[in-house]
């Protein structure tokens, strides 16, 4: 990789093909192997203020979709008049694709046996007939809430609920006695808290907050604050690690775990629920922030100390574990149990919202946007990427990521990286004549046929009118060019234009102006007045020089109380700002294996306790040995580097010591995932009809031994009395078998509360233990609960209900396990495995 201060020029020779540049514009871009590609824009009808459209591309669609498609100005929704009827068009695009998302009912196959659901919501997408809790929220935040707030209420109702009548709430549950939290929708091992980003949901209600009146604020208001405290203050206790100050949990939208994990954590899910996440951990930050605004806005003041104190640990445990300053970025994860150390792993969606939320400085922020890699169109979403892994997260563009890569450019005023997303959302729409899922992210298609390996073509599914894209594009335009942010009651005017936007898509202009936008209720005509004669720069933004509101001159930061109920609004931008940043471009091609863009393959091991050495043997019959060099990690801390697979042998003996071992190319310094953690001591195993145990179940036999067939009803007990445990740290894990329902989807993750007592019966410990789906009949280990034992002794340990998703009253239609038959949360139980922490 290479750092450039100049941005490829993704776009160019955009012209006006007619007579009349007024009704015609047609855009050429250049495709990845050179060729050219054309976008073009004709005014079919024009009544003066509203336009049809007819948009062509020369770039054969994916699915055999249409290569032409005509759409239609709306009457009470923004449009744009910039000069170049392109640019207008893809405007007036995402505003209809916005609209045809804006349905009635929704439906799911998983939901009411794939009956409509009634919900004056938006469904995710061409493809998608539901509403996700993640894709809504990231939507509304990006756009929705602008042209739709109402609608975007709706859907934000949709994905919070109480607990079913028919559940008993635990004692060890917190929040109010219904229960009322956020949704986290079906996903990996039967969902929360496997994944916790459910907390983006916060994104959505704010975006929401900032765009209504005060009157329709405060009626809101109180459900957020209550859906967030709930669910934060269950999250604390299901999905945080004290000792890293860092939640658990699943990466953010990259939730296909084959796509951005290490191949064998595929079927160990219990390691991707305890490895901690930069995007998750980041949402779990900005709601934190926003609890405790609403509840000091509510004069809840106990409740917003709490938020606010436990906002700024999570900042500190994020710079504290996740920042690898050796890369200048945000590790994306940590491994998980028995290493926990961060990886050598980025995504593009982590480090915005690090920048986004100010958990990131500004060294930092000027860092990571120098340092994350963009390609010919655009920055990944993950990289390196996985090899052998089919395209979908996995060498991908995917728009959304992008908007919040742009929003993340004008924090850290660096126009190289705007202009870069910029190109990536407007070239896509062009191009798709939609605002599609994704793309495979060197060459920008919306289908890449991988010709190495037909079976890695992708991405594998791709959407058009994808609904958070179709807001990354209405962003762009309202808060990127425009500058229009609001927050609170006021509306903060930060346009962000740079000359290479400018020659680019709106070259013969002399303003944009954008009409009919609404804000709280007033009526705004936007003008953005251009500068005349200025020279191209990659490098630099032109400055606001004056704002004036129905004729009056006033600041960047307008009150609502200024507004009029129609408005006009004029921005004038003038100098020109050069810029001292970077950018690193990676040049690559798509159809070639290069290891500047991919990662290793995870290397193996196998240990050989012995006296005076351990030994391990690492393996890898996926790498050429000549090409990597390998590292080997002890209890989360580096020891070794090999030069090739084999035998290694360490005398480090305390009681226990786990090992792990990664891969790096030695040309691009790029590193594979982690290998499966191997330990020393494995431990001592209680059954369930060990002679201490004590259970209202009914022990029986089968192949693996003693269990309680579907145990962890609410009533069911489980305790091991008088267990004898010596003074140390300990990680207790409940040996189980969870085949509900397939490994990558349901709600039904077996979520359980694990304490222990001590011969008083003071609780020493406490927690929640997660036993996630899994594949086959062979038990698993649950995560581990880690206790610190104060002194020898003999100990209760005893096991009770929890929650899990199947509890909530939004899963009460859904078909699968956990859903319309009841609530779920048991699990073949064989016993408890104790063994001494590293």
């Amino acid at each position: 990789m290479q750092k450039y201060f100049v941005v490829f020029f993704i776009a160019f020779g955009l012209s006006a093909c007619s007579k009349n540049p007024e009704l015609h514009s047609e855009w050429r871009f250049s495709t990845h192997d050179g060729n050219p590609a054309t976008a073009s824009f004709t005014v079919t009808a024009d009544n003066s203020k509203l336009r049809q459209y007819q948009h062509t591309t020369s770039i054969v669609q994916r699915d055999e979709a249409p290569q032409r498609v005509v759409y239609t100005e709306h009457p009470n929704l923004p449009r744009l008049r910039s000069g170049d009827i392109a640019f207008d068009a893809l405007f007036a695009l995402a505003v209809d694709e916005m609209l045809a998302n804006s349905v009635a009912s929704i439906r799911d196959d998983a939901y009411a046996k794939g009956e409509e659901l009634p919900c004056e919501c938006f469904e995710t997408g061409a493809k998608w007939h539901y509403v996700w809790t993640r894709d809504l929220s990231y939507a509304a935040d990006l756009g929705l809430a602008w042209l739709d707030p109402e609608r975007v209420k709706n859907a934000l109702n949709f994905k919070i609920a109480p607990f079913r009548d028919s559940v008993v709430k635990s004692a060890y549950v917190a929040g109010t006695v219904d229960g009322f939290q956020i949704v986290q929708d079906t996903g990996s091992g039967g969902s929360w808290p496997v994944s916790t980003d459910r907390l983006s949901w916060g994104l959505g209600a704010n975006a929401y907050l900032d765009s209504v009146d005060a009157s329709q604020r405060s009626e809101f208001a109180g459900t957020v604050l209550n859906a967030l405290s709930n669910t934060l203050d269950n999250d604390r206790l299901a999905a945080f690690d004290a000792a890293t100050g860092l939640y658990y949990g699943e990466q953010s939208f990259l939730d296909w775990r084959e796509q951005s994990y290490a191949d064998w954590v595929k079927d160990e899910l219990t390691y991707m629920a305890t490895s901690s996440a930069l995007s998750t951990n980041v949402l779990y930050f900005m709601a934190l922030q926003q609890a405790a605004a609403l509840a000091e806005a509510m004069s809840v003041n106990g409740l917003a100390a709490r938020y606010r104190t436990w906002a700024n640990d999570l900042k500190t445990a994020i710079n504290a574990h996740l920042w690898l300053p050796q890369h200048g970025l945000y590790s994306s994860l940590t491994a998980g149990h028995f290493d926990r150390s961060p990886m050598a792993k980025f995504d593009w969606l982590g480090q915005s919202l690090a920048i986004i939320s100010g958990v990131a400085d500004a060294a930092q922020t000027r860092s990571i946007l120098a340092r994350y890699p963009h390609g010919p169109m655009g920055a990944p979403v993950i990289f390196p990427q996985q090899p052998d892994t089919p395209i979908y997260h996995n060498r991908a563009l995917w728009p959304f990521v992008t908007a919040y890569g742009l929003r993340a450019a004008v924090v850290g005023d660096n126009p190289l990286v705007a202009n870069r997303a910029y190109d990536t959302l407007i070239r896509g729409a062009a191009l798709n004549v939609s605002n599609m899922e994704n793309f495979e992210w060197l060459s920008g298609q919306a289908r890449w046929t991988d010709p190495e390996d037909p079976e890695l073509t992708g991405p594998v599914i791709n959407s058009k009118r994808q609904l958070w894209s179709v807001a990354a594009y209405l962003g762009m335009v309202i808060e990127g060019v425009f500058g229009l942010q609001p927050k609170d009651n006021t509306l903060v005017i930060n346009p962000y234009v740079t000359p290479y936007l400018q020659a680019r898509y709106f070259d013969n202009s002399q303003h944009l102006a954008l009409q009919e936008l609404t804000w709280q209720g007033k009526s705004l005509d936007v003008t953005l007045a251009l500068p005349g004669d200025t020279q191209l720069s990659d490098s630099a933004v032109y400055q606001v020089v004056r704002v004036t509101l129905n004729g009056a001159t006033v600041g960047q930061a307008i009150d609502i109380s200024q507004f009029n109920m129609r408005n006009t609004l004029e921005i004038q931008l003038g100098r020109l700002e050069e810029k001292d940043v970077e950018i690193t471009a990676l040049s690559a091609l798509p159809s070639t294996y290069d290891e500047r863009v991919f990662a290793p393959a995870t290397p193996q091991l196998i240990l050989h306790v012995g006296s005076p050495n351990n030994t391990l043997q690492l393996s890898d019959v996926r790498n050429d040995p000549r090409a990597v060099t390998y590292r080997v990690y002890r209890n989360g801390q580096h020891v070794a580097l090999l030069d090739e697979p084999g035998e290694w042998h360490d005398s480090f003996e305390p009681e226990q010591v786990c090992y792990v071992a990664d891969a790096i190319f030695n040309s691009s310094g790029n590193v594979s995932h982690r290998s499966k953690p191997v330990c020393t001591d494995e431990g001592q195993f209680l059954s369930v009809a060990a002679i201490n145990a004590i259970t209202n179940g009914i022990v029986v036999m089968d192949s693996q031994g003693a269990m309680l067939p579907q145990w962890g009803g609410y009533d069911d007990k489980m305790t091991w009395q008088e267990v004898s445990l010596l003074s140390h740290t300990w990680d207790l894990q409940l040996r189980y078998r969870n085949t509900h329902h397939t490994i990558n989807t349901g709600v039904t993750n077996g979520v359980k509360w694990l304490q222990v007592l001590d011969e008083r019966g003071q609780k020493v410990a406490g927690g929640v233990v997660q036993m996630p789906h899994m594949t086959g009949d062979v038990p698993h280990l649950s995560t581990p609960l880690r206790v610190t034992v104060p002194r020898d002794g003999r100990y209760t340990i005893e096991v009770h209900d929890f929650y899990n998703m199947s509890y909530l009253q939004s899963n009460a239609s859904y078909g699968h396990a956990g859903g319309s038959t009841g609530a779920v949360n048991k699990v073949d139980l064989y016993g408890l495995n104790m063994r001494p922490a590293s």
